[in-house]
């Protein structure tokens, strides 16, 4: 692989609370390929999640490193292309990067096309005609275009998250960061969340999934990584992860979850 294709590189990486007496995260290293579709898969409270939400900010490590195409964005500031030291605006890397929660966190007073035009008109400068256009393409994507005019309190949590995934489709990000993202949803509602995700990973999205979906990590996954304690246990592809795994922990937990 080579280092163009990396997008993100997670050095030695740690989140410590409590004055470092919970160790959410010990000492991770990996890289997000573009093209990956990295699933990240463990028991709950192995710090997946934390992990997951460490490499576009939304914690802040407590050492380490995470480089952006190559720009640690763990650092308060950086050096732009003149040489001169500038704070590093992390709101501009989080463009690149859509994030999908395991709540929907829509905007309930407004409707779904208020939902998915507001971020790319106000942040990225887009004509309204023209998000709203990009909207309507999407929500057809996945099946929704004639719930565009309708609101948050009227739709079923399937389509809460399908609306969840196209709104960060709207600022066409580099690579999507999935948190559990069927979780929060009732059994017969989780098959049409994962089928919009399959079809980003069929189209060539880069995607980082934390799941309990054994079968998508399975079927849909290239990079398997598995965690416990905090700690980075295995990677592999998911035959070897699934069919020969070596971790003596990752044999328990799949004997539970298979």
């Amino acid at each position: 692989m080579t280092e163009d294709n990396i997008i993100l590189e997670i050095k030695d990486l740690k989140k410590h609370y409590y004055k470092g007496k919970l160790k959410a995260v010990e000492d991770v290293s990996v890289n997000v390929n573009k093209g990956d579709v990295l699933v990240i898969i463990g028991p709950s409270g192995s710090g997946k999640s934390t992990l997951l939400r460490c490499m576009n900010m939304l914690e802040e490590p407590t050492s380490g490193s995470i480089l952006f195409h190559g720009r640690d964005i763990t650092k308060k500031y950086t050096v732009d292309e003149n040489g001169k030291k500038v704070k590093l605006d992390i709101d501009s890397i989080r463009e690149h990067m859509g994030m999908v929660f395991q709540h929907f966190n829509l905007f309930s007073h407004k409707t779904v096309l208020q939902n998915m035009v507001m971020a790319p008109v106000k942040v990225k400068g887009m004509d309204p005609d023209d998000a709203a256009k990009k909207a309507m393409d999407l929500l057809k994507r996945v099946g929704l275009e004639d719930r565009a005019d309708n609101y948050p309190i009227q739709l079923s949590g399937g389509q809460k998250q399908r609306i969840a995934i196209v709104r960060a489709l709207m600022m066409e990000p580099e690579v999507m960061l999935f948190d559990e993202p069927t979780s929060a949803l009732d059994p017969e509602m989780v098959g049409e969340v994962l089928d919009v995700m399959k079809g980003l990973a069929k189209e060539g999205m880069t995607m980082v999934v934390v799941t309990h979906e054994m079968g998508f990590a399975r079927e849909v996954g290239n990079r398997i990584v598995f965690m416990s304690d905090g700690s980075l246990l295995e990677e592999g592809s998911p035959s070897e992860i699934f069919n020969s795994p070596k971790n003596e922990r990752l044999r328990d937990f799949l004997s539970k979850v298979l």
